[in-house]
């Protein structure tokens, strides 16, 4: 196992035990909404257009409960009832290798615009992880890459986020140029990487 693997293994470990808010939530002791809610905005209901509410579902074992008796943002229409559901996003990359080498990116947008990162980038819906890889690598870098196999995988619950990186390799016409996200790609060396201008500690620890 790589020392990346390893290393997002034990976070992995580490995070299995449950959340204060979980343990709350299912002791009936909650305190009312967590704060990761409070911060989502969430207006009217997608369905029936009615305000949306940011309250406790029914509890577990009543009828229309939600799954995890917890705060949801839901429908103010009782008779609709829909619920708001905010879900992680999912970030696909690649680590693209040719001839010793490491190709990365320089960011042309916020956040960290002018730093040096990984191709990657949101996963969108129809696509595995690897095509997903495969697709971002192709946008901010134009280069065609064969994937070879998962390489790091990295939870960042704060900002809602994991992050998918795969080892892969440059194939021909082994060519490579600044996507539209992109203001230089360029090869690096593994000792040439400049990592006090690396974007995301989690490219940082993956690279390393």
């Amino acid at each position: 196992m790589s020392s990346v693997m390893a290393s997002a293994s034990a976070s992995y470990e580490h995070n299995l035990a449950p959340s204060v808010t979980f343990a709350n939530s299912i002791m009936g002791c909650d305190e009312g909404p967590p704060a990761h809610l409070k911060r989502i905005k969430s207006n009217f209901c997608r369905q029936c257009g009615s305000a949306m509410q940011l309250k406790r579902a029914k509890e577990e074992g009543s009828e229309d409960s939600d799954s995890n008796g917890g705060w949801r943002h839901m429908c103010s229409n009782d008779e609709c009832g829909y619920i708001d559901y905010f879900n992680p996003k999912m970030v696909v990359g690649c680590i693209v290798e040719h001839e010793g080498k490491i190709l990365l990116c320089r960011r042309a947008i916020e956040p960290c615009k002018g730093l040096w990162t990984v191709p990657a980038g949101f996963m969108e819906l129809d696509e595995t992880t690897a095509e997903g890889a495969a697709r971002e690598t192709w946008e901010e870098a134009q280069a065609l890459v064969q994937v070879l196999a998962p390489y790091a995988h990295w939870d960042i619950p704060m900002i809602g986020q994991a992050y998918i990186l795969f080892r892969a390799k440059l194939v021909h016409p082994f060519t490579f140029s600044p996507g539209r996200e992109s203001l230089e790609t360029r090869l690096f060396h593994p000792g040439d990487i400049p990592f006090d201008q690396v974007a995301f500690s989690s490219v940082s620890s993956t690279l390393k």
